[in-house]
This record gives C-alpha cells, structure tokens and sequence, in this order.
C-alpha cells in the first residue's frame, strides 16, 4: 500500500520537467529543421512569406514516408506543445506591435469600417461554415482567422474553448493559404477598382488577414499604402482579446464549464491576458527600436515553429472529405471580407 501511495503521489512530466524536455526534444528538434528550411524557401522566393512556407513544410512531413513515422511517434509529443504552447508565446509578443495611440489617431469613422468588417465577416463565415457542414470547430475558427489576425487569431480562440488539435491545423492551412494568395491579388486590383495609395492600404489592411501578410500586400503601393495598412490591421488585433472573451463566454456552458464539473474556463486565458499587458506596455512606455525589433523577430520565429507543428497535424485524406466544402467557404468569407472593406474604405474616404 506505502509502494502505492508513494508511486500515485509521484508527480507526472510535464514540459517544463527534465523528462518532459526529453519528450519534447525530437519534436522541436523536427520544427527546427522545418522553420530553418521556411527561412532558406524565403530567402530563394521571397514571395513565399516564411510563415506560409512553415505550414506547408509541417504537412510534407507529415505524409513523407521517412517522417511520417517521426511525426506520429517520437516526435508528436513536441510538435503539439509547439502548436500550442509555443503559439501563446507568439500572442503575447504579438501586443508589442500595439500602440492605442496609433490605434486611436486612425478617427472613429475607420474604427467604425473595422468594427463592420470584423462582424461581418466573423458571423458571416461562421454562419456559412455551419450551413456547410463543416466538423468540429472549423466554422468557429475560420470565422476567426479571417476576421481578425489569421493564425494567431485561431491559436487564441482554439485554446480558449479547446479545440481539437486537427481542426485547429485544417483552419490555419486554410486561413494562410487564402492570406498568402491576397499578396499576389489585391495589387493587382488597386487600379481596376480605383484606389489611391491611402486608400488601398486601408482596404489591405482591413481585408488581409496575417499582419505578416498585410505587410507584404501594402508594400507594393508604396511607403504611404503601408503604414494605413499596418495602422488599420492593429486595429482588427486590438479586437482579438473582447472577441476570444465573447467566445469564451459564449461556449462555457457548452464545454468543459457543465455543472457536471463545477468549473468554467477563464473568461480571458492567460495568454491574452499576456497580449493586453503588452500593448499597455507599448502604450506606456517609449520602448527601443532594437528591443521592439527582435520582438517581431521572436515572435515570427515563435509562430514559425506554432505552424510548423500545426501542419503536420493535418491528415490530407481526412481534409479531402470536406475539402471542397471548406474551399468554399473560404472562398466565401474571402468574398465578404475584401467587398465589406472595399465598401468601407469608399464611405471612409
């Protein structure tokens, strides 16, 4: 009974242990490898962004035959706490790119085009993707990654109501994906629809969903259609902290908050929590360029490695039973959120 007791009362690893680093180890070893390679596609085709190039890279691995038994075996373990945990890390980071002074110099007429647009799209895509059919809770995240900040957006409210690890990668091959196609799109829209630099960058950034992404689209209207881009799309990431606490609250009761239990999630994890106190801190405070700098750095480099393990959750013959279901619905809210945006950009003018 004493060996009992005493082998019951041993605490279990976790990833902060050194067995659970043991654990861990081969899978972040793995992701490694994958975001190095993400940077070398980078540097050889620039037009492919890193971040794109890493949940590309996590589902080759995943169906190579010399890795997938590495993926499924030894090294799962570390590539689902680097699409988690690692994921958090890269929110919180994400907050340092937050002035509420920025945000509030954008006028209440362009806080009122995000608002819209972030509604429209967010229940707009989560209508459809229910109409659709779509398991689990691809709608709910798919609304979110197009709504606010792609893959950070999804990472925020998939751990907030604890999603299935499957559907979280299915929603952010597909929210990256369709983000990555709007740099080679929305550019050559610019001139057809009548926009002028301010104009377009506003409409980027209101339509685009990683900030990664925003850069890259508003850039090629010059200097001018980048910063409304950048200033517009930190206004959509200002919401991500109210909308994960709306969802939270939303979905308590129906998860693991049942009386049964007698607990609740939090209302806000952790980790966005993390979020808000940095774009306090960069309200605040007049931080260094060199330390806002490699904050950007690690924090692309923190999602790098979210992605990578994200995407070698994805099982391909699964995502093609509801492929072309999902395809259109991205396509849809990809439709909702660039006409909304368009339309608001014009009122806004």
């Amino acid at each position: 009974m004493a060996l009992t007791l005493r082998a019951a009362a041993r605490p279990t690893a976790t990833p902060t242990t050194p067995s659970g680093m043991r654990r861990d180890a081969p899978g972040l070893l793995l992701a490694a490898c994958g975001v190095a390679t993400a940077w070398g596609v980078h540097a050889v085709a620039p037009v492919v962004p890193r971040l794109t190039a890493a949940v590309l890279l996590g589902v080759a691995a995943a169906h190579l035959p010399l890795l997938r038994p590495v993926v499924k075996g030894i090294a799962r373990p570390g590539l689902s706490m680097a699409g988690k945990r690692l994921m958090r890390a890269g929110v919180v980071l994400l907050g340092l790119k937050l002035s509420l002074h920025d945000v509030a110099g954008l006028g209440w007429a362009t806080v009122a085009m995000v608002l819209s647009v972030v509604a429209a799209t967010f229940f707009g895509t989560l209508w459809l993707g229910r109409r659709l059919g779509l398991p689990g809770d691809q709608p709910l995240l798919i609304a979110t990654g197009y709504s606010i900040c792609g893959a950070s957006a999804i990472g925020a409210v998939s751990q907030a109501v604890g999603s299935e690890e499957e559907d979280i990668a299915s929603s952010v091959a597909l929210v990256t994906l369709c983000g990555t196609l709007a740099i080679a799109v929305l550019p050559l829209l610019q001139h057809p629809l009548g926009l002028d630099a301010d104009a377009f960058g506003r409409w980027v950034g209101a339509s685009v969903h990683d900030v990664g992404q925003v850069v890259a689209t508003g850039q090629t209207a010059g200097p001018d259609a980048l910063r409304e881009a950048v200033l517009v799309k930190l206004m959509r990431v200002t919401l991500l902290a109210p909308l994960t606490a709306g969802v939270g609250l939303a979905l308590a009761r129906r998860r693991e908050g049942s009386p049964a239990t007698g607990t609740r999630p939090p209302l806000l994890p952790l980790f966005v929590v993390g979020f808000l106190a940095m774009i306090v801190l960069r309200t605040l405070v007049d931080l260094p360029a060199g330390l806002l700098s490699g904050a950007q750095n690690a924090q692309e480099l923190l999602l790098a490695f979210a992605l990578f393990g994200l995407g070698s959750a994805i099982h391909l013959p699964t995502m093609a039973k509801t492929g072309g279901r999902v395809a259109l619905l991205g396509l849809a809210s990809w439709v909702v959120v660039a006409g909304v945006s368009y339309g608001g950009v014009l009122l806004t003018a």
